[in-house]
């Protein structure tokens, strides 16, 4: 009678005797565990190689992710990579905007597990991913022997509700990771920058998610240690890895250039190419800021009441690049741009500009000739904003 207690008293509580509340708190800890152990070991630093880990902090990772997702870390890193190589193409393994966002953000594991198989991205994109004795021998050979003993695990310290806390555990990445940063990460929420395709920010916060909230950052800066830009923006992910470079846990390889200031050039050199080359994401960020300015200015002199559904549409799309934009939008853009010429002027300076970085067939000195034009051209079309902008890009330093 006493065991039958005995039992009965394991099942109700575990090991631990939580109370419900505690055992709540408890379990979005061990979520949250996993989720920086996904954005640090296997994002951060397995994928992209932006900061070093010390052995021991790298080995707890994935054996924590052994237990708590049975991923690989070769699988994981490979197919990460193939979706920064061919994001938003018919070759990108969990694309919303080609697969679809219901399809990418319910079956999102499940676009994971088929890629896995696929033995031509694991060979081409899985190099330099652990391969020793315990990733051939334990955690690729028996992957669903650590999410058993994690519900072993679990059961032990909880009791009956284990169970729920496991299932929480097992659920967490495949819903956050999966289905929210691989589906609404690519479909809807803020852009910092004019990234090649279609990332967004889902929030200026990232800590649900441990910074991997912040989209359009990573898609824009791949290889940097930090996912925050902004002075508003916060990646917890990256507040971790400074607490383990301060013990001297993790060295940091990469963040994003920060877009520095110097006296004005008299003419734009090619160090100044250099300079606009490497922060261009942020220079064009601020380009459409300017855009957006000559664009409500030139409004108030309009008559909006016979052309509201047309300013609408400029106001979304003018300050993004032609590519970006909708075709349903196009025929209202041209519209608005015959009816804001300072507007349209400087959104066919914008490309022109963008145009100087994609020119790959030109030398630099031919490039940096380029530049020098377009900052004359600027300087001379009578747009104040157009002027200051050049002014801008001439006292840009690396």
């Amino acid at each position: 009678m006493n065991i039958f207690n005995t039992v009965l008293v394991w099942l109700a509580h575990g090991l631990m005797d939580l109370s419900a509340w505690q055992t709540v708190v408890l379990t979005l800890v061990l979520t949250h565990i996993t989720i920086a152990s996904v954005t640090i070991y296997l994002h951060r630093h397995q994928a992209h190689r932006s900061l070093d880990l010390h052995p021991a902090i790298a080995h707890f990772f994935r054996l924590w992710l052994w237990m708590t997702t049975g991923m690989q870390t070769k699988e994981w890193a490979a197919i990460h990579r193939k979706h920064h190589a061919k994001c938003e193409t018919v070759d990108d393994p969990h694309s919303p905007q080609i697969k679809g966002i219901k399809t990418v953000f319910w079956s999102g594991a499940e676009l994971y597990r088929l890629e896995s198989l696929n033995a031509e991205t694991m060979q081409k994109y899985g190099h330099g991913t652990p391969d020793d004795w315990l990733e051939n021998n334990v955690y690729s050979r028996f992957p669903w022997q650590g999410v058993a003993l994690m519900l072993i695990i679990n059961l032990t310290l909880f009791g009956a509700v284990g169970l729920s806390v496991w299932a929480v555990q097992m659920l967490w990445i495949p819903v956050t990771a999966a289905g929210i940063i691989n589906g609404i990460g690519h479909y809807w929420g803020y852009r910092n920058f004019e990234a090649v395709d279609a990332s967004t920010n889902i929030s200026p916060w990232g800590i649900l998610i441990g910074g991997e909230e912040l989209h359009n950052n990573h898609h824009t800066y791949p290889t940097s240690a930090k996912l925050s830009v902004k002075k508003y923006e916060f990646d917890i992910g990256w507040f971790y890895i400074r607490v383990l470079e301060t013990l001297k846990l993790a060295t940091v390889k990469k963040t994003p250039p920060k877009l520095a200031f110097g006296e004005v050039r008299a003419v734009p050199d090619e160090q100044t190419l250099e300079a606009l080359i490497m922060n261009r994401y942020e220079v064009m960020a601020g380009f459409a800021k300017q855009v957006r300015r000559a664009l409500e200015s030139e409004v108030k002199n309009l008559n909006l009441s016979a052309t509201p559904s047309v300013i609408k549409t400029a106001k979304r799309w003018m300050h993004r690049d032609i590519e970006k934009v909708p075709t349903s939008a196009l025929d209202q853009l041209k519209q608005a741009r015959a009816l804001l010429p300072a507007v349209d002027k400087m959104v066919c300076m914008r490309e022109e500009l963008r145009q100087i970085w994609l020119n790959t067939n030109r030398s630099r000195e031919q490039l940096a000739s380029d530049l020098q034009v377009w900052c004359r051209n600027a300087e001379s079309s009578g747009i104040q904003a157009l002027k200051e902008f050049s002014f801008t890009i001439r006292a840009v330093r690396i």
